[in-house]
């Protein structure tokens, strides 16, 4: 064995030294009996020396790729393409495009007649590059076509047949391209007439192919005359060619060839050739005849569909399964689209015999025969295994079509069932097709979408993360679908069906938090953003907020905290309860802001620049404006560096006069981080910022034309938090009336009761009671309940200022907002259930959701409740006293 040593800085060449193969090959024991032993073998080690050459090229080499440096453009090239090496030769041919735009006219004239003699005994490599440089020179129009036909066109005519197949196919792509731009003339003088020799059975096999190939382009540049003159006999010839690929290749072509002669000459030349290769020995041919049958349905009327077309489509459905297999994939690829061709001349019976034809490929692979042993189930094939996948991964693609090919009105009776089994196979691909299907699947079923949601929540839960990122992509689509109960649904409530769906939503983000795919993980929290649309203030703001918030402060990957960032100012934004947003505020500049960690400390200046996106000015001014100044003082040099970048930014939000100390408090910080900053890297930063600061204009309170777009959304903004402070105060109000009249009724209610006793008492004690003057009092009993019936519905009715509280708000109720009743006593609270979000009905106050947060608001809810009850209890009392003066001026 060899081991070559390091050259020393004394040494002038390397040494190699042979080491005695006893000492690698020998088992290594260092004990005291054996080290004797390896010490005589040390002894007898010989170092044998051999120079190794430190050049890689010789003298000789060297001169002979030395260029002179004074050569031009040009002559190097033709230098290099002369006497240089091959590699030498590919970087001129590289470089040719440039060449051509530097100097077109001497590049033609002396370059590429020299690429042209070396192109003939030039390696793959050289051939490959002339190939790409040839149609790069084509795309970027370096020349006029006609220069490029006399002068390119005949290169690439020469080297279409070269021997190597991929060569071949480079120059025949270039051709292929060429053709699109060519006259009709140099197309069929150049390139048609010499294909009629190029077609012939006597020719090579990959002559033949690329006449084919070129055969299909040629269809859309001629006339019909021409094409049915000059190109369909070599297209049938082509199509009887003894060797199968010709006829696959050829078969493949027709689609472009139908395409140009029309529907006509399609069902009188195509259609025959097609059934002909339908019926080829070859599978490959049988394939290509099928799919190229699926692609031309349309140009096919319907007598050609039901005598032709859907016998050969019977014929193969019936065969993939019995006898040839090798179509089955790309049946189950085009099963979507040739059901849908053929839907009007399907009777009842066929109809129905290609829709279980399909829910058997669904599960095909899935179930064993009965029959089969271990022996032969174990003789099934990975390839097979792997074949079963694709048919399966196929269906799950073409489901949407075949909810278009049943109806969706019939889906739950005919396909729910196969819909269920994609979406629970045990095959990632299946399951990640049928994820990426799912907003197709819903938007097909419009109002009936709620079939599917417990798949939705399936597929949230899936075991693979790459099934979650097919889903994730289309979910604010699927979830807005899901919760109007779909596009034509006029319902905007909030999505109260799917009791599962928190839950999966939070588990998803878990699994996302745990994995290593971040990329996964953030999108999954931007898509979150879509959430307060979709369900309630209250389930936000105890399910997924603070997780927000957590994974600002306690993730590691920038993208993803960012991404939680903007999600949680989007819920904030949407929030409906003042408290709470206050409560979240407070939070992000406590832990944030004002953080141990700078991490966090710059964390809350992306998050203050999300703020300021998606707030009002005087949103941001009012709670975000001072906390971020107060970072100018910040100990770490990276955070003000940051700060230095976004005070343009926090600047803009000035309105003047209203913000005018806010102003002057900015003014100040700048003014002190020019005076005490140190770091020069952040100083040099804060001279730039000042230069931008002092070069901004401040919008003013009235409207500007600059600034009016910006002034205009920024108003907006502003009435829609307006808005939002509205809704809730009227909601109070609303709950506080309710509680008032509830109050109210009960005690009413307690009135009637005792006053029903003491009546039914005063008849058993008064029995000489005339009927007539029991009747009497019996009627002015009824007038007086009436009367107290009809006070106690004047106090329930509402003030009209509250009539539309439940078209500004949706659902107070449903939404979660808490909710005080009378009777129960000052501080308790009913128990909250923080997973269901259900409401509770109640016989005194409707429903109402309670909350066990926010002590603030339900202590001075509580108060208001005393006192309120209170008050009635006067009321009562007062009225009481009146009923008993008017029994007395009665009596």
């Amino acid at each position: 064995m060899q081991c070559e040593a390091w050259m020393d800085h004394g040494l002038t060449r390397p040494v190699v030294y042979y080491v005695h193969p006893l000492i690698i090959s020998s088992k290594m024991d260092f004990s005291q009996n054996n080290l004797f032993g390896y010490i005589e073998d040390l002894q007898e080690l010989t170092i044998i020396e051999r120079p190794v050459r430190r050049s890689l090229k010789t003298p000789e080499e060297i001169e002979r790729l030395t260029v002179d440096e004074e050569l031009n453009d040009i002559e190097r090239a033709v230098y290099l393409l002369s006497s240089g090496q091959d590699i030498q030769g590919t970087s001129v041919v590289a470089n040719l495009p440039v060449l051509m735009q530097q100097n077109p006219a001497e590049t033609l004239r002396r370059v590429l007649p020299k690429i042209r003699e070396v192109l003939h005994v030039a390696g793959v490599e050289m051939q490959l590059t002339a190939a790409v440089a040839f149609l790069t020179i084509l795309q970027e129009e370096s020349v006029s076509i006609h220069t490029y036909s006399h002068s390119f066109l005949h290169i690439i005519l020469q080297n279409l047949e070269h021997r190597d197949a991929g060569v071949s196919n480079a120059w025949l792509e270039t051709l292929l391209a060429v053709i699109e731009v060519l006259p009709k003339e140099t197309i069929r003088h150049e390139i048609l007439n010499p294909l009629v020799s190029k077609a012939q059975l006597s020719q090579t096999l990959q002559s033949r192919l690329v006449s084919c190939k070129i055969l299909g382009k040629l269809a859309n540049k001629f006339e019909t005359h021409i094409i049915k003159r000059e190109i369909l006999p070599l297209v049938k010839s082509l199509c009887q060619d003894v060797e199968y690929e010709v006829r696959s290749c050829m078969c493949r072509q027709l689609e472009h060839i139908a395409q140009g002669i029309g529907t006509e000459l399609t069902k009188n030349v195509v259609l025959p050739e097609l059934v002909e290769l339908a019926r080829d020995e070859g599978s490959s041919v049988r394939l290509a005849a099928f799919e190229t049958l699926v692609n031309l349905l349309e140009m096919f009327d319907a007598d050609d569909r039901s005598q032709t077309v859907l016998p050969l489509v019977k014929s193969f459905c019936e065969k993939s399964f019995k006898v040839d297999e090798s179509i089955l994939v790309s049946l189950s690829f085009h099963l979507g689209k040739l059901c849908n061709g053929l839907y009007g001349i399907f009777t009842p019976e066929q109809h129905l015999r290609f829709l279980e034809f399909y829910k058997k490929l669904c599960t095909l692979g899935l179930q064993q025969e009965n029959g089969h042993n271990d022996n032969q189930i174990q003789l099934q094939t990975l390839e097979q295994e792997k074949k079963y996948i694709l048919v399966r991964k196929n269906c799950a693609y073409n489901f949407p079509a075949m909810i278009v090919f049943v109806d969706p009105k019939n889906f739950h009776l005919e396909l729910y069932s196969t819909f269920f089994c994609l979406c629970h196979d045990p095959e990632v691909p299946v399951r990640y097709t049928m994820a990426i299907g799912l907003y197709e699947v819903a938007k097909l079923l419009d109002s009936g979408v709620y079939v599917i949601h417990k798949e939705l929540v399936t597929l949230l839960q899936d075991d693979s993360l790459e099934v979650l990122d097919a889903l994730i992509s289309h979910l604010p689509a699927i979830l807005e679908l899901m919760s109007t109960g779909g596009e034509n649904s006029g319902s905007e409530s909030k999505l109260l069906t799917v009791p599962d769906l928190i839950p999966a939503l939070t588990t998803a983000e878990q699994r996302a938090a745990t994995s290593l795919k971040w990329r996964t993980h953030e999108k999954l929290l931007q898509k979150y953003a879509c959430l307060p649309h979709i369900i309630s203030s209250d389930q936000i703001y105890y399910r997924f907020l603070h997780r927000m918030l957590t994974i600002i402060m306690t993730n590691n990957v920038l993208p993803v905290q960012k991404a939680a960032a903007r999600t949680l100012c989007v819920y904030l934004r949407y929030n409906r309860k003042q408290e709470q947003r206050h409560e979240v505020i407070q939070k992000l500049i406590e832990q944030l802001g004002q953080g141990k960690s700078y991490w966090n400390r710059l964390r809350f200046l992306d998050t203050c620049e999300f703020i300021m996106e998606l707030f009002s000015k005087s949103f941001f001014c009012k709670y975000f404006f001072l906390p971020v100044l107060e970072l100018t003082h910040d100990p770490v040099a990276n955070v003000r560096m940051k700060l230095c970048y976004l005070l343009p930014k926090v600047k803009s939000t000035l309105k003047v006069p209203t913000d005018k100390h806010l102003l002057q408090q900015l003014e100040l910080c700048i003014r002190k981080l020019l005076c005490q900053e140190k770091d020069k890297d952040v100083l040099t930063i804060v001279k730039r910022t000042v230069l931008e600061l002092d070069r901004m204009e401040i919008s003013v309170d009235a409207f500007q034309k600059r600034f009016f777009e910006n002034d205009l959304l920024d108003q907006e903004k502003e009435r829609e938090e307006q808005l939002l402070l509205e809704m809730e105060q009227l909601e109070k109000e609303k709950q506080q009336n309710e509680g008032r009249s509830t109050s109210m009724s009960d005690k009413i209610f307690e009135k009637k009761r005792r006053d029903s006793k003491t009546s039914t008492l005063s008849k058993s004690i008064s029995l000489s009671v005339s009927g007539s003057s029991s009747s009497a009092s019996t009627s002015k009993e009824g007038k007086k309940s009436k009367l107290v019936r009809s006070q106690s519905f004047s106090t329930q009715a509402l003030h009209p200022k509250y009539g539309n509280i439940d078209k500004c708000s949706n659902k107070s109720s449903a939404t979660g907002y808490t909710s005080s009743i009378p009777g129960v006593g000052k501080g308790s609270m009913l128990p909250f259930s923080d997973d269901s979000f259900r409401t509770r009905s109640t016989n005194i106050s409707g429903n109402a959701v309670f909350s066990s947060s926010a002590p603030i608001a339900t202590s001075s809810r509580n108060t208001a409740n005393s006192v309120d009850q209170k008050n009635n209890g006067t009321k009562d009392s007062h009225s009481r006293k009146m009923s008993l003066k008017s029994r007395k001026s009665n009596s």
